[in-house]
């Protein structure tokens, strides 16, 4: 109890009023008792189910409100979408099962300022509501290793997607100007003249949306193309 309470009494935050939207009433229940014990939190309003959400959100405009996303009538996001068009003061924390990183996205760009699972700690929903309602947005280190795992992921996908656009003539000019080859020079190894190196190098930089030579190098240093020297690419840039 002293943990659960010291959430919103280190922070001195004024009274937080709530709105709470789960379709298990047993749930909701256990969550207003919760909730109640916070000495800041006042729970002004319950719904069972998403259309009931909007009609009391909209009708009392809590500070907060408590938003599971799988409930009948209208889904959680769409909501959190309906919430965003109305523009009301009331900020959405997300509770839910669902912890995969297409949820955690479409949620945040719905106008959800936290996310926080079921299975968590009481401490981390109390910990959000207060963050929430003093404007800032919430996700607990699990829920953000999801995002950040998923963008380490996607980014990696995108490198290699990138690369495989390339030529093998593309591939070629790369690695050569990497090597610190002019393009006279790349052009005499390739038996092709310099415009046709021009526009290669031109090609691959667009594909892999790099800018300059110290940009090529790294890019070249980075797939593993070559083995090349950091002190290289920091005088390739001047």
């Amino acid at each position: 109890m002293e943990q659960l309470q010291s959430v919103t009494e280190q922070t001195q935050v004024s009274e937080i009023t709530i709105v709470l939207a789960e379709d298990h009433s047993v749930v909701r229940s256990g969550l207003r008792t919760l909730l109640e014990r916070q000495p800041n939190f006042h729970v002004i309003g319950e719904a069972s189910d998403g259309i009931e959400a909007v009609r009391i959100t909209e009708k009392l405009t809590p500070d907060i409100l408590i938003l599971d996303l799988s409930m009948g009538g209208l889904h959680g996001l769409d909501v959190a979408r309906h919430l965003m068009h109305r523009k009301l003061k009331t900020r959405i924390v997300v509770l839910t099962m669902h912890s995969n990183e297409d949820y955690i996205r479409q949620a945040f760009k719905s106008n959800v300022s936290a996310y926080v699972l079921k299975e968590y700690e009481f401490s981390v929903l109390a910990s959000a509501i207060v963050a929430v309602a003093s404007g800032k947005h919430y996700l607990p280190p699990p829920v953000s290793d999801v995002i950040v795992n998923a963008y380490i992921a996607r980014s990696s996908a995108d490198a290699r997607d990138s690369y495989d656009t390339l030529t093998d003539r593309e591939r070629e000019v790369l690695q050569l100007i990497a090597d610190g080859l002019t393009n006279a020079e790349v052009g005499k190894r390739l038996f092709i003249s310099c415009r046709t190196v021009e526009s290669h190098r031109a090609n691959l930089k667009k594909k892999l949306k790099l800018k300059n030579e110290a940009e090529i190098v790294r890019y070249a240093v980075e797939k593993g193309l070559l083995t090349y020297k950091l002190s290289l690419i920091s005088q390739s840039k001047s």
